[in-house]
């Protein structure tokens, strides 16, 4: 009886921490927040490599990006996760924002199939998530419908969430407003683009899958 209780403790134990060993964090958040730019600043820290290409134009990340094995250390702990960078979530694709960008219209069409495509996989995805960092642009107003659905699917699935408000070097961000919107979730202030602030967003990582 007591080797069995040891067998079934063992396997119990070994599933947990195999579990935690690969956690899949995903990154989350409307498009141009800076998701692939903080994705990029995490693998240059900790893996000396970009994860995906940045752009001013939406929807450059079209589709589910993930780097794996991630090891982050702080304040003498460690975190390994495998990080998956996921498409712009719009509630509205227009093909004609593209051309407004310079696209032709064969390719544009082309661009909002991709996007369509990978808002609907970046919401199928979330079942797969331990944990979501919903990156927001803090010079924006977090009242958005998008952030709100966003924000409503990850309530529906009592996924832990970390939200960061990106661009904070510049004038018009604003920390208070996403706080006052979000209310239920920690949230950390920073700047991708320029690393600033990026200890306090790994040390709330590692509070988020404590």
């Amino acid at each position: 009886m007591i080797k069995k209780l040891r067998t079934f403790m063992g396997g119990f134990f070994f599933k947990i921490f195999k579990k935690r060993k690969h956690i899949k964090l995903g990154l989350y958040g409307p498009p141009n927040g800076g998701k692939t730019t903080l994705a990029n600043k995490i693998c240059q820290d900790w893996l000396g490599e970009d994860m995906g290409t940045v752009s001013n134009i939406a929807h450059e990340t079209r589709e589910i990006q993930i780097k794996e094995q991630i090891n982050i250390k702080s304040k003498g702990k460690e975190l390994t996760f495998n990080l998956v960078d996921t498409p712009g979530i719009a509630t509205k694709i227009d093909y004609e924002d593209f051309i407004k960008s310079g696209m032709k219209q064969a390719e544009a069409k082309k661009r909002a199939k991709e996007a369509t495509k990978g808002v609907v996989d970046s919401i199928k995805w979330l079942d797969n998530m331990d944990a979501v960092v919903v990156v927001l642009d803090a010079t924006k107003d977090p009242f958005s419908q998008v952030n709100i659905t966003i924000i409503g699917n990850l309530q529906a699935r009592n996924t832990p969430v970390l939200i960061v408000g990106n661009k904070i070097d510049l004038k018009k961000a604003n920390i208070k407003k996403i706080d006052a919107a979000f209310p239920q979730y920690p949230i950390v202030g920073i700047s991708a683009k320029f690393g600033k602030k990026l200890n306090d967003f790994y040390d709330a990582l590692f509070k988020l899958v404590k």
